[in-house]
């Protein structure tokens, strides 16, 4: 009789080294598109940061903008375009700002948080921050100093905001982006 052990373990070294392999290679393959998705993300956000706002971006916020105008002139019979201006100098996670300095009325909106929360910029910041100019306009911030009043939060419905609160709710923005909810 021929004794098959040794035979069996040479073949078992070899099934164990080929694994060992295959496990490298996956683990290798792995990594590599790991660093590659890496590099486009971060290309990504250096091209958005470094860059003006894409077209599409533009094209939202001006037809949003529209529509904030054409139901200013439905409810309150005038219809005033301010200066939005898109900006990456505010600090912190602040979506948008209103300033009023010597009569003028000037809409910023942050840059850095819109490529993250376009939807929410479009559908309720733009008619928020429209609603403090209207007010600023018409006076009445200067009466109440309170800049999220009910005048102001009936204002900024009637403008077209779906989301009229004085401060955003980070995590209902998170939660509105998963998709398995």
């Amino acid at each position: 009789m021929i004794n098959n052990k040794p035979y069996v373990i040479i073949l078992l070294k070899r099934d164990t080294l080929m694994f060992k392999k295959k496990l490298e290679l996956i683990f290798l393959t792995t990594i590599i598109l790991a660093v590659l998705v890496l590099a486009y993300n971060y290309y990504n956000s250096y091209t958005f940061k470094h860059n003006n706002i894409p077209n599409s971006y533009k094209k939202r916020i001006f037809l949003k903008e529209q529509e904030v105008l054409d139901n200013m002139q439905k409810n309150y019979n005038i219809r005033i375009k301010f200066p939005l201006i898109v900006t990456d100098k505010f600090k912190g996670r602040l979506y948008g700002l209103t300033s009023y300095d010597k009569g003028n009325i000037k809409i910023y909106l942050n840059k850095k948080v819109m490529k993250e929360s376009l939807d929410y910029m479009i559908n309720s910041v733009i008619a928020h921050e429209y609603a403090h100019a209207l007010m600023f306009q018409r006076g009445y911030i200067h009466e109440t100093r309170e800049g999220h009043s009910k005048e102001w939060q009936k204002t900024c419905i009637n403008l077209g905001g779906e989301d009229c609160r004085q401060y955003v709710n980070q995590k209902e923005i998170i939660m509105s982006k998963i998709p398995f909810r």
